[in-house]
């Protein structure tokens, strides 16, 4: 495993947990008023969690064989991110039950989140030259 890898891993892994703590507290707090969600918590940050490491060690894989691609990787993983979180949220959109914005709010703040630390690490290894 490389050092770039174990260093974002050190910062993914307590940026999950407490972004899911702080939601898990906060949609707690929103049930009680407003019913239920239609995706747990746990689910929302799983996917995210997975979809940004794939895509931080796709760029850095890219990065290593030909450094000057790794932008359009990166800018081609975020599609293939968006498309995916469509893939995610299709059973939502399809139910027939009225589900609230805070079932998107529940899924997209944390989707912006997890893109930010994704950015950030991505421009620090194109800067790198």
């Amino acid at each position: 495993m490389s050092a770039k890898l174990k260093s974002f891993l050190l910062v993914l892994i307590p940026f999950t947990l407490l972004f899911f703590g702080i939601q898990f507290y906060i949609v707690g707090l929103v049930k009680e008023q407003e019913g239920t969600f239609f995706y747990n918590t746990w689910s929302i940050y799983v996917f995210h969690f997975f979809v940004t490491l794939i895509i931080y060690m796709l760029v850095l894989f890219v990065n290593k064989i030909l450094p000057d691609k790794t932008g359009f990787v990166f800018m081609g993983c975020s599609l293939l991110k968006m498309m995916a979180a469509f893939v995610f949220l299709l059973p939502l959109i399809q139910v027939k039950e009225q589900y609230g914005i805070n079932d998107v709010f529940a899924f997209f703040i944390p989707y912006f989140l997890f893109l930010f630390l994704e950015t950030f690490y991505v421009l620090k290894i194109i800067n790198q030259k």
